[in-house]
């Protein structure tokens, strides 16, 4: 029991207040440098794109942020949403416009399910985490190109076109979506026994399973959200693109590590939160649109999203 109290969100809130408030700084010193070096950064129009830009990621991270905190790692988010956004708009096209509830239920039974597959590896059978995620990159990736054979898929309906490019209130709603995934996520990491039980996990597997805490269940847990996330992120992002592509997601993975470690969870396990991931998915988002801007090449962005991310985990030892 001391383990739980030692590694519970309530334990860690005045070091996480100051890590956050760092990264807001960091944040705003990237606005900043932005603004100044396109007149077009500041925009509103490119606000809003900005914004919904990284509500896509963002829903990744906090999927991938609970992997974590149990020192796991999903490398497999990217293909995941690739294929349950095309399957999800192969039941949602012109002709079966009716069947928009059926086809984003469909994703998301997909990407849990996937996510199942990888919690009952890594936490029943032990398996190495990144083998395991590693291995269903390739997988759900190979599925994506089978099941569409390697052609996108047009012609999705208007309501279903309307998850990634609607509006509610002048608000888009992939914003909404991301905002409403974001206060479940934070509500059960800081008030519900399950969100204890993960940083517990986190912070000492052996210590918390030894303190009654079913630790297979909790990892094996982890996972499905991080599919469930994934296929959400999956469908958003073929609502907004009108069409589901196969090449979709590729990369998606480490913009949404970037976040989760740039937002101050550790890849040890067990201290991190959703605000620090919100925050890094913007930080990542703003990179990556001020540097669009600037014209930057996307190989130079390659480069150094994943500097980032190595000072980000050279900081986390640091500190620790």
């Amino acid at each position: 029991m001391n383990t739980l109290a030692a590694t519970r969100p309530g334990g860690m809130r005045a070091g996480e207040l100051i890590r956050q408030f760092s990264i807001v700084l960091v944040f705003f010193l990237i606005v900043a440098f932005f603004s100044f070096a396109s007149q077009y950064f500041l925009t509103w129009p490119n606000w809003l794109n900005l914004v919904r830009q990284s509500s896509i990621n963002g829903i990744l991270a906090i999927g991938v942020t609970f992997v974590i905190l149990t020192k796991g790692i999903d490398l497999s988010v990217g293909s995941v949403m690739a294929l349950t956004g095309m399957i999800a708009a192969s039941l949602v096209t012109d002709t079966n416009e009716h069947f928009v509830l059926w086809g984003v239920l469909a994703g998301l039974a997909v990407g849990a399910a996937l996510g199942l597959v990888n919690g009952v590896l890594v936490a029943a059978i032990k398996v190495p985490p990144f083998v395991v995620t590693l291995g269903m990159l390739s997988v759900a990736r190979g599925l994506t190109l089978i099941f569409s054979d390697g052609r996108p898929i047009p012609n999705l309906s208007d309501a279903f076109t309307w998850i990634g490019a609607g509006q509610v209130a002048y608000v888009p709603v992939p914003i909404l979506v991301l905002l409403l995934v974001f206060l479940i996520g934070w509500t059960v990491l800081n008030y519900t026994t399950f969100g204890r039980y993960v940083y517990a996990v986190g912070g000492n597997e052996k210590a918390a399973r030894t303190s009654g805490v079913s630790t297979r269940i909790i990892v094996g847990s982890t996972y499905v959200i991080s599919g469930l996330l994934a296929g959400l992120a999956g469908i958003v992002l073929s609502a907004r693109t009108t069409a589901a592509l196969p090449q979709a997601g590729i990369g998606y993975e480490l913009d949404a590590i970037a976040a989760v470690v740039i937002g101050g969870t550790s890849l040890a396990g067990g201290r991190g939160s959703l605000l620090g991931t919100l925050i890094g998915a913007l930080i990542i988002g703003t990179i990556n649109n001020g540097m669009d801007l600037m014209g930057v090449s996307s190989y130079y962005q390659q480069v150094l999203k994943g500097t980032i991310i190595v000072v980000a985990v050279i900081a986390d030892q640091i500190r620790k």
